[in-house]
């Protein structure tokens, strides 16, 4: 593992099960340092991985007039296609650079949650689509669990601590295209933000540009290997730690000339609490010189609160 003030610390998780005491004082280490770090043996199959990258590349290959067929005005993002030019990052200016495709839980009928999380949307047009990304949600998903299992230790919870707090959590996995970039082109690709959700997993951020903020105000590149993770905190995560685990301000920047002609694509997972879940400040995290900073809110009145700022909602 490497950590300085100007490195992202780079973790295996085969750590995990060797040393989980030692791993999980890294990760959370990590944590607090950046609210970013790179994870490396994360359990996500490497042929599951290239199968989405090709179904991704298929889905931003269609005609627009085919995508636009699974845009739900009024929908917020969540589920099927945004078009390139709707997002915003919250105040932002100019639109981010970028088109995306939103893929949720499955739910039984009659679930508790179907009034707040959408039914999936599944393009006819790419033959293996829905089973190639249900698969790649629940991989997404048993890896974050192990992540916050490791969190949980590094606060001196139980283990299990968030195991019940994200158990039909309204996680996303989102598809990313960012197209070739024009020299005249308004705004970047995406304009400096913090996540809403828990944490956030990533794959596909091996093509530069995303940068994270660091604590004296410099932007770091953040810059992974081949199918390893780029794991951060998010603002629920943020709220519940009151800080002590911070959400940390990122972007993707635009490419230099001789890469302006090639497409970008990323595959983030944003775990998500259940959505009646109260996001309450933990007591472990509120001391005389870290007062309680963030009233209480349920994850579903936060999420709706963040994505109008971002013109999602």
């Amino acid at each position: 593992m490497t950590d300085t003030a100007q490195t992202i610390a780079s973790l295996s998780m085969a750590e995990l099960s060797e040393d989980a005491e030692a791993f999980s004082a890294r990760l959370g280490g990590a944590f607090e340092t950046h609210g970013f770090a790179i994870v490396s043996d994360h359990g996500i199959p490497g042929g599951l991985i290239a199968e989405a990258e090709a179904r991704m590349r298929d889905l931003f290959a269609l005609p627009e007039e085919a995508k636009r067929k699974y845009f739900i005005e009024g929908g917020g993002g969540a589920r099927g296609y945004t078009p390139f030019g709707i997002e915003t990052a919250k105040g932002a200016s100019d639109h981010d650079l970028k088109e995306f495709w939103h893929i949720g839980r499955e739910l039984a009928p009659g679930h508790r949650f179907a009034d707040v999380m959408q039914a999936n949307i599944w393009p006819e047009e790419v033959k293996g689509f829905r089973e190639t990304f249900t698969a790649l949600f629940s991989a997404f998903e048993m890896t974050g669990l192990r992540i916050l299992g490791a969190i949980a230790r590094h606060l001196g919870l139980p283990t299990e601590f968030f195991d019940d707090t994200v158990e039909d959590g309204n996680s996303v996995l989102r598809l990313l295209h960012y197209p070739p970039v024009s020299a005249d082109a308004p705004g970047v690709r995406a304009a400096a933000h913090e996540d809403i959700n828990t944490i956030t997993l990533l794959l596909g951020a091996e093509e530069a540009g995303l940068e994270l903020l660091g604590r004296n105000g410099e932007w770091l590149p953040v810059t992974p290997g081949e199918d390893e993770l780029v794991v951060n905190i998010g603002d629920m995560l943020q709220r519940l730690t009151n800080g002590v685990l911070p959400s940390t301000s990122h972007r993707v920047v635009n490419p230099p000339p001789d890469r302006r002609g090639e497409s970008r694509y990323s595959m983030p997972f944003f775990l998500h609490f259940r959505p009646d879940y109260r996001i309450e400040t933990l007591p472990g995290c509120v001391s005389e010189d870290r007062p309680a900073q963030y009233e209480p809110i349920t994850a579903h009145e936060y999420l709706m609160e963040r994505l109008r700022e971002i013109k999602l909602a």
